[in-house]
């Protein structure tokens, strides 16, 4: 992620010396703030020698409970020393006064993420590139597998007919800015609903699993540094997390796939896996059952399309200038498309 050039927008002399009180170690900083982090603004702070991000809730948050990131940095902190790789924490405050809003502070993972090209050095490489898929589903296999029962994650449990609420749930938040004719919303949630999987695994789920959610090594071979961005974590079905990140990974002729091969900077066809062999790794991992994985992808897509749908609705309305939403009622219609497919 690159820094902008304006500096940060509330008391560095302040903050400073709450992070010295906090810390018992005083230290000069220097913060910049930083572009990305999705929901949530970032700060690149240097001190000791050292860098680390600040993840603060956005200024105009829309709700106390949006953006928690002091329960994202619980997470973060129960995930300290698994097998899953996160970044090293420093600090926490619900304290909004302190730099407008309730905060973390993590360690800076000097790496790429994958979005809209790979880094030269994986292009140059093209042989090593089968190690994304591999570390991805790697990763997501290690977070399904810790031990979430015996940690301080206890509390984010709602066991109780977990699945059984999904559909209702996200039919209940569209029609709250339902705006526009959506072909096949309401038919994919009733073949959800009749075809909803018996039974189920609970396990730590990330919620928005998917390659940009990941922080990558820069040099090969490709080695996942990090896994970010918990906002959306619960205790939950792992398959959904599986299901969402196929609907990005690079398929030709996915429209919704980072990095797809045949596109400037993205994989090499000859060594980019197809999602059947990534869900056969995570099979092997994980030794779980997925003979009901298309009713997860139909789930997932027709999730994302109704998630997306609310920043398009705020655009179709004039409540957003963000050019990306404008862009979403695209995304939110192949979505469908997508979801379509699978509850065929």
């Amino acid at each position: 992620m690159s820094t902008d050039v304006t500096g940060p927008d509330f008391d560095v002399a302040a903050f400073d010396a709450w992070l010295a009180e906090y810390t018992g170690q005083p230290g000069d900083l220097l913060i910049s703030p930083m572009k990305g982090g999705g929901s949530c603004e970032l700060f690149k702070m240097t001190r000791h020698g050292r860098s680390w991000v600040i993840r603060r809730a956005p200024v105009d948050a829309v709700s106390e409970t949006a953006h928690d990131v002091v329960r994202e940095y619980k997470i973060y902190k129960a995930l300290q020393h698994s097998d899953v790789p996160v970044p090293e924490l420093l600090a926490v405050s619900d304290d909004p006064t302190l730099v407008g809003g309730p905060f973390f502070i993590m360690e800076f993972i000097d790496g790429t993420t994958i979005r809209n090209a790979l880094p030269d050095s994986y292009l140059h490489a093209p042989q090593q590139q089968h190690r994304i898929g591999d570390q991805l589903i790697d990763a997501l296999a290690a977070l399904h597998d810790f031990e979430w029962k015996d940690s301080a994650l206890l509390e984010l449990a709602n066991p109780h007919r977990f699945l059984d609420r999904q559909v209702d749930r996200w039919l209940r938040q569209l029609a709250t800015y339902r705006c526009r004719d959506l072909t096949g919303v309401d038919d994919v949630a009733d073949w959800l609903q009749r075809n909803m999987p018996r039974s189920h695994d609970l396990t730590l789920m990330h919620g928005d699993y998917k390659l940009d959610n990941v922080v990558f090594s820069n040099d090969v071979p490709p080695t996942i540094l990090s896994v970010l961005d918990f906002e959306m974590t619960t205790i939950g079905d792992p398959l959904i997390d599986l299901a969402w990140a196929m609907i990005f990974w690079p398929e030709e002729g996915n429209t919704l796939a980072f990095v797809p091969p045949g596109q400037p900077g993205g994989m090499d066809h000859n060594y980019c896996q197809t999602p059947l062999q990534l869900v056969s790794r995570y099979a092997d991992r994980t030794s779980r059952d997925l003979s009901n994985l298309d009713w997860y992808n139909a789930f997932s897509a027709w999730k994302l399309a109704i998630v997306l749908e609310a920043s398009y609705a705020k655009h179709l309305s004039g409540r957003s200038k963000n050019p990306l939403h404008e862009h979403f009622g695209t995304v939110v219609d192949q979505l469908l498309i997508r979801a379509r497919r699978y509850a065929s």
